[in-house]
Parts: C-alpha cells; structure tokens; sequence
C-alpha cells in the first residue's frame, strides 16, 4: 500500500474539505456557503430512528442560540433528500418542532471523506459532529456510537468556549463558565520561558490575576 496515497480523514486544524453538497435546502458548497461564519456539521446514523430524532429537536431548539454566536448548523446521513424531507414533515407533524437548518443528503461520498464510517460500528455514519471556524478550519471533532445521544449544550458551550478563547487569548477550563477550581475565570496559557515564569508570580503578588502556580494562573475576564 502506498501511505503517501491513502487519504486521511480531516484533523483538527486542518481546512475543512471543499465538497459540493444537496441538501434539503438545495445543492450549497462548503465551507464557501458559510464564509465568515462558524458551522456545526453533525452525521447521525439515519433518518426515522428515534435517537437521531430526539437530537434534531434538541439541536433545532438550540438554534437559536448557535445563530447568535454566528454559528450556523447542517446534519447529514446516507439517505436520500426525499428520505429528510419526510422525516422533517413527521418531526413537525408529530412533535410540533420545525427543523430550521439544512441536512445534507449524502450516497455516501461526504462521509467517506470526513471519515464518518467506522467499519467497528457497522455501515451507518456515527454521531460525528465537526466545529468549523469563520475561517474555513476544523476546530473541534467529537465522535459519539449510535448507542449515545449527543448532549447539544456541551457542543455549544465548546463553540462558545473556542470563541472566547481565540477573541481574548486565554484557555478555557474544564466544565467553563462552571469550573470547580476557578469557576467562571480562564486559563492564562502558560508561561514559555523563565522570565515569564518569574513574572507571572510578580502580577499575581499585584493582584493582575491569580496563581496556584507560575504555570497555573487564571484571571477574571
């Protein structure tokens, strides 16, 4: 085999792949169609199966609240648009919530690419969901089994976390805004070089921010 030919699947940092994409929304190029906004891509296994239902309602709840962080969201599965369209109709007719975002309608091509068939899970695409940043770049991947829901306010607490990060320069946290630590501070990255290391301790000793250590200093922001 040669490895030099063997497409990987996308990693975090890398640009998200260019692909052309039908949608129930019509045909949309990525990342072209989100330039200059953050997107949620997100795979479930197929449509009419009842934990990918529960999901889309919780997403489509949310929507909302990623819109405001101009963040935008598209599902996809390996079912034809008629197939998201009807499933669409039953969500709205059934449990009265209207799916607002696009789904893409893949032959398998787009999961392929981003590597959502793990052959151990069987043939269906795994709860994969992909955060893109208003650059075009992979910021956050999670995979999830078919087995587990995804809990849709850790995927937006993660996009409002690396916006916070990458606006202010600071680290976010474990369970941030709510953290057992330091509880809605952030991280200051840690220091790279000797001088900074003592320095930290000097601002910390001002009242500049806090310090369990020089390499653990957090700050209100």
């Amino acid at each position: 085999m040669d490895v030099q030919n063997v497409k990987s699947m996308p990693l975090l940092g890398d640009d998200f792949p260019t692909m052309k994409v039908v949608t129930t929304h019509g045909e949309m190029e990525l990342p072209t169609a989100y330039k200059g906004k953050w997107f949620v891509l997100f795979s479930h296994p197929a449509d009419f199966t009842p934990v990918c239902t529960t999901e889309f309602v919780a997403f489509q709840k949310r929507y909302d609240a990623f819109k405001a962080l101009n963040c935008e969201l598209i599902g996809l599965s390996v079912d034809q648009v008629f197939s998201h369209i009807k499933w669409e109709e039953w969500i709205k007719e059934k449990l009265n919530v209207e799916i607002q975002f696009p789904i893409i309608a893949d032959t398998g091509a787009v999961a392929n690419t981003l590597g959502l068939i793990h052959p151990g899970k069987g043939t269906n695409t795994v709860r994969a969901v992909f955060v893109v940043d208003d650059k075009g770049k992979i910021r956050i991947i999670f995979y999830y089994p078919q087995e587990l829901g995804r809990n849709m306010d850790e995927i937006l607490r993660a996009v409002k976390g690396m916006q916070f990060s990458d606006k202010n320069g600071v680290a976010i946290p474990a369970g941030w805004p709510d953290n057992e630590l330091i509880g809605d501070k952030v991280i200051i990255p840690p220091a790279k070089d000797v001088n900074t290391a003592r320095e930290r301790l000097e601002k910390a000793k001002k009242g500049e921010f806090e310090c369990y250590d020089w390499w653990l200093c957090y700050k209100k922001m």
